[in-house]
């Protein structure tokens, strides 16, 4: 006889119940979408092996773009991959100003970009959740004043 479901719901810990959401930062998008980045073979890599999608807010992506084209690349790729279903924007900077003035004013001897501060805002609101980034700032990032921020990143940064 199979073992009750109570007892089943015991052994199950909360990330198995609640998928991990990884929200990603421009760098890696941009490393994936300009071959010559130096970081392009394991932000690809990293990227081949998540599940879409990848959580993101509109900061992200507008600094994603400038740095696409800045480098060569072509910045609408990174709209389409919202289109694609890679990407999802699921972020409101109006509702949460509050917090990402907070945020800023926090960490403004780094300074913390718009981008940052609404990455640390979606992992206080999303749990469990990592960042996919090449920013080495989210080591020292915390959310909710005290927490480490889980992180996607090369070992070398």
């Amino acid at each position: 006889m199979p073992p009750p479901i109570s007892d089943i719901w015991r052994k199950l810990s909360w990330r198995t119940i609640v998928a991990e959401r990884v929200l990603i930062d421009a760098g890696p998008i941009v490393a994936i979408l300009i071959p010559a980045d130096q970081h392009h073979r394991w932000a690809s890599d990293q990227f081949s092996s998540l599940p879409p999608p990848l959580f993101t807010c509109e900061a992200v992506l507008s600094e994603a773009q400038f740095l696409v084209h800045r480098f060569g690349g072509d910045p609408v790729v990174v709209l389409e991959m919202i289109t694609k279903g890679v990407l999802n924007v699921a972020f409101d900077a109006e509702a949460e100003a509050d917090r990402l003035i907070k945020l800023q004013r926090t960490y403004q001897n780094l300074p913390m970009s718009l981008a940052d501060a609404c990455l640390v805002r979606m992992s206080e609101l999303h749990a469990p959740s990592r960042v996919f980034t090449l920013d080495s700032d989210f080591r020292i990032y915390r959310r909710h004043g005290r927490q480490v921020i889980p992180v996607l990143a090369p070992l070398n940064l």
